[in-house]
């Protein structure tokens, strides 16, 4: 079970790098086309202000009280010219795009293909005499590949004796001898397990320092964009920009009733769960107080005080209270040293089961990490609660 597990363990692996890639040639060929549009941006913004000032002044001059002044002013607008903005044509590397959803594609069914062929094949089942203790040649297995690789050893017909003719139609456990094998097994299973544990330990924990020690940059390359659940936004909660922004509403929003919808606390949710993989998002914070930035499992709670983030088991955050700054989980708090950063960025690694929060400034630095062994999909969860109190999705461009 020990191996089985390491192949699969090696075959995700491997499936996951392949997304990696995949997603990353996506990724640069949309920031190169963001990148043309960008520039195009510019260009039209310039050729905008220059008409805008343009206008302003044909405005002025229709002003003008005195005829000789207009008319000169007039002479001057005409020799100005307004040339055309040339827009190239920027288009995404289609043949790309579909190359790399192809190859996906026939993975996929290659997996399948593989898959359904292992599981209609039928194991060969040995046939014998129907007498549980005799095994003669009828109850021998035919030989597989592995028969290739050992030289079959001759069997010398053996006349059994009554006692040991007994002894195969009725096995007993009973001897000293087969007692210690059967502890020794025994311990040789759990040794095995233990090391298996231990493994799968210092693989995260090898994991978690790897991630401690990345820059912003190298953070950023695993940066998610989403937007805020309007679905889950109190009434107290006015989502703004594409719901990328939330703070606190002067007065109740009134919202349409929804069964994801916090109705005791302030907080909103992203659109977005994470499952599996790695992710990183940071968050900017004004007026960083009575404020929260987590995640959460989509089973949290939606009423009553058990409903807050950190006050109960499905959720994990920090938590700006006044001055104060803490982390909290299943209502147990742990009080952080304060910072002066205005930015947290939360790392999310389904995969090794830890989410890591950071105070982002020119550098990073770790304001807490939890280690959890997560068993439902993760959604990005936040807490607004006094006036003036306000949460921005950051962007990365």
């Amino acid at each position: 079970m020990e191996q089985l597990r390491q192949e699969y363990m090696e075959i995700k692996v491997l499936i996951d790098a392949a997304e990696a890639t995949s997603t990353r040639k996506i990724k640069e060929e949309e920031k190169r086309v963001n990148t043309k549009f960008d520039n195009i941006y510019q260009i039209l913004l310039k050729k905008k202000s220059e008409i805008q000032a343009l206008k302003e002044e044909v405005e002025l001059a229709l002003t003008k009280g005195d005829e000789f002044e207009f008319l000169e002013k007039g002479i001057k607008l005409q020799g100005v010219s307004t040339k055309p903005v040339y827009v190239p044509k920027v288009e995404l590397n289609q043949e790309l795009i579909k190359s790399v959803s192809q190859g996906t594609s026939d993975l996929k069914d290659e997996l399948k293909r593989y898959i359904r062929q292992a599981q209609d094949k039928k194991p060969e089942e040995p046939t014998g005499s129907g007498n549980p203790g005799e095994h003669g040649p009828a109850s021998t297995p035919k030989p597989t590949h592995f028969a290739k690789k050992f030289p079959k050893e001759e069997k010398r017909p053996k006349k059994p004796s009554p006692a040991s003719a007994s002894a195969t139609k009725m096995p007993t456990f009973g001897a000293p001898e087969e007692l210690l094998e059967l502890k020794q097994s025994s311990l040789e299973s759990v040794g095995k397990a233990t090391t298996a544990q231990l493994n799968a330990a210092a693989l995260k924990a090898k994991v978690l320092e790897t991630f401690l020690a990345k820059s912003r940059p190298e953070l950023l390359e695993y940066a998610v964009k989403f937007s805020l659940d309007y679905n889950t936004a109190h009434n107290k909660v006015a989502l703004s920009e594409n719901y990328s922004v939330a703070s606190v509403a002067d007065s109740p929003l009134n919202y349409q009733p929804h069964p994801k919808r916090f109705v005791y606390c302030s907080q909103v949710l992203g659109l977005h769960c994470y499952k599996k993989g790695i992710h990183y998002w940071e968050v900017e914070l004004q007026k960083s107080h009575f404020c929260g930035v987590g995640v959460c499992y989509g089973s949290m709670p939606r009423q009553g005080p058990e409903s807050r983030l950190g006050r109960n088991s499905a959720s994990w955050c920090v938590e700006w209270f006044n001055t104060k700054i803490s982390a909290w989980h299943n209502n147990v708090e742990k009080t952080l040293p304060s910072t002066k950063a205005t930015r947290v960025g939360v790392l999310l690694n389904c995969d090794h089961g830890f989410v890591l929060f950071f105070a982002v400034a020119d550098r990073v630095h770790l304001m807490y990490k939890f280690k959890v062994d997560f068993t439902e999909a993760l959604y990005p969860a936040f807490w607004v609660f006094s006036a003036g109190a306000m949460l921005s999705i950051c962007s990365y461009k």
